[in-house]
């Protein structure tokens, strides 16, 4: 159950972390192991905003080393060459350090790259970069997998066989990338793993800095639920970690503070492709010279992102009709062969990136920036902007370091624990197919022990069941009753509960073609197939998926 706000009034806390997207709940995880006393806070609920909305690439960082119209941009400007092979290096570590210390939260798949004759890129471009990337990458402890391609051999191999222009097809670059399968629960096992190292965490509260005294900033806290009294909390520094909101957190005390982020949005549609395709997926671009993505998910696909300005609520953000039509175009330019409609499309999702905020770029800097606030006249409060997820690890233990200078620790330090608890599935259902709802002792346990209050908590970040097999109306409510008297529901909560949760699917998730549809389909994920790895690697977990 969630602390009430009572039990927070009047504390004094070494770091407050306003904004509990992965990167806070890392920073928190960071700064509780160290022995710091850390309160943890969100609007929302831990995950739900930019961290559970991403394209879910743990990549290589091949895209860091794209020189833009011609390589001679990195030839007159070393310095983007040199800032290029930095965020390189990051995506490489960052890479490694999740797929060897937490398999069962990524997933493997071969990615292909084509090379077109009137494309950007040669091949001789394309292999440099893979040689580059192999040399950053921690001395192959997870191999890229490298191939070319010739026209002839791609051709026959599902999904690319699909490929438009294949008598323009110069090659083919194939490598192994990875997904962050479910980034929502890894947010949460750092949250938990916060709280296990003394950490008070709480979600659905409202953060307000009202100004400066001797022992550091004082903070209003609201529910942003219910109907419990504001408290009130002293925190000697403060980490403004609002993702989109981070100008408005600093602006309540500092109206003429710099500006430090814009959002930009990125829209994504899950379609079904044919089975054989499973596991396999293509990077690419668009016809507007950005990045294009067909990503393998569950036994699905999607298409994506787009990468537009956007200032509005990040909760409430969705794939509008011209974004749709965009990306199925895009869709069907990259892959005729799949003949893909609206019909094709089973849902979608948009996320918001909080981007670093540069006058001269309009849509924000990708290179992540941490800003010390105190050049506005906030001494001990700092902020990130283009922190990703892939790269949560690196960006918490940084904003750790630079929160604890000048404080001693309050407990002795404990050692982070990244693997979170394993979520059981009912082996009663379907083979237990990925999004196969839990049993219900399991649904119980997260509403008791992991601070859910709603059921999109429970069934998006909870126990995924809602990425899955589409449910029911009856599956619903079971869900529902089986959580119900641990949330404290009674009949009319549990139907009002109900309520929300399909309400929120339809209005987010809905395929965008499917808007008049009387009850849009749910997230549908069958089973993939497993990945076949080269000889002598080790086949991956599929992810943990209930």
């Amino acid at each position: 159950m969630r602390t009430s706000l009572s039990h927070l009034s009047g504390l004094t806390v070494d770091v407050l972390v306003i904004g509990a997207g992965i990167n806070g709940a890392s920073a928190a995880q960071h700064l509780a192991a160290a022995g710091h006393d850390v309160l943890l806070v969100d609007k929302a609920d831990f995950g739900a905003g930019a961290t559970a909305r991403s394209s879910r690439l743990l990549h290589c960082g091949l895209r860091y080393l794209a020189p833009g119209r011609s390589i001679t941009e990195f030839l007159v400007r070393p310095d983007r060459l040199l800032t290029a092979l930095r965020m390189a290096r990051q995506a490489m570590a960052a890479r490694a350090e999740l797929v060897q210390t937490v398999p069962e939260r990524v997933t493997a798949m071969r990615f292909c790259f084509p090379v077109y004759r009137d494309g950007p890129y040669r091949p001789w471009q394309i292999d440099a970069a893979f040689g580059i990337l192999a040399g950053l990458g921690s001395g192959g402890r997870i191999p890229l997998d490298y191939e070319r391609l010739s026209p002839g051999v791609a051709l026959a191999r599902p999904l690319l066989r699909a490929l438009r222009d294949p008598d323009r097809l110069e090659a083919v670059a194939c490598f192994r990338e990875y997904q962050i399968d479910w980034p929502e629960r890894l947010c949460l096992d750092a949250v938990l793993d916060a709280e296990r190292c003394g950490a008070r965490v709480r979600n659905y509260t409202s953060a307000a800095l009202l100004g400066s005294c001797p022992e550091g900033w004082q903070v209003r806290l609201v529910d942003t639920l219910g109907s419990e009294p504001p408290a009130h909390v002293t925190a000697r520094r403060v980490l403004n970690l609002a993702g989109t909101g981070i100008d408005a957190v600093t602006r309540t005390v500092a109206p003429d503070a710099r500006r430090r982020v814009v959002g930009t949005k990125g829209a994504h549609l899950l379609v079904r492709l044919p089975p054989d395709c499973a596991g396999t997926g293509i990077a690419a671009l668009s016809r507007r010279g950005e990045p294009f993505y067909c990503i393998p998910w569950r036994g699905l696909h999607f298409f994506g992102p787009t990468e537009t300005l956007y200032d509005g609520d990040p909760h409430d953000v969705r794939v509008t009709p011209d974004e749709a039509a965009f990306l199925l175009a895009e869709a069907r330019h990259l892959l005729p062969g799949c003949h893909l409609g609206p019909d094709s499309v089973v849902a979608s999702w948009a996320g918001i990136r909080p981007l670093t905020y540069d006058p001269a770029l309009p849509l924000g800097r990708r290179s992540r920036e941490l800003h010390d606030l105190a050049a506005d006249g906030l001494p001990g409060i700092f902020a990130l902007t283009a922190g990703p997820v892939m790269s949560h690890r690196s960006a918490g233990r940084l904003l750790a370091r630079t929160a604890a200078r000048g404080l001693v620790p309050r407990r002795p330090a404990q050692a982070v624990r990244y693997a979170g608890p394993a979520v059981a599935q009912d082996p009663t259902r379907r083979g237990q197919c990925p999004g196969t709802p839990c049993a219900p002792a399991e649904l119980r346990r997260v509403a008791e022990r992991e601070h859910a209050a709603t059921l999109a908590d429970i069934l998006f970040r909870r126990t995924g069941a809602a990425w899955g097999e589409p449910l029911g109306e009856r599956e619903i409510a079971a869900v529902a009753a089986a959580v119900g008297d641990a949330l404290g529901w009674d009949t009319a909560a549990r139907q009002a509960a109900i309520a929300a949760y399909t309400n929120e699917v339809a209005s987010l998730f809905a395929s965008p073609f499917a808007v008049s549809s009387p009850r849009p389909p749910l997230l549908v994920s069958p089973a993939p197939d497993p990945l076949s790895l080269p000889a002598g690697t080790a086949a991956l977990s599929q992810g943990d998926r209930p």
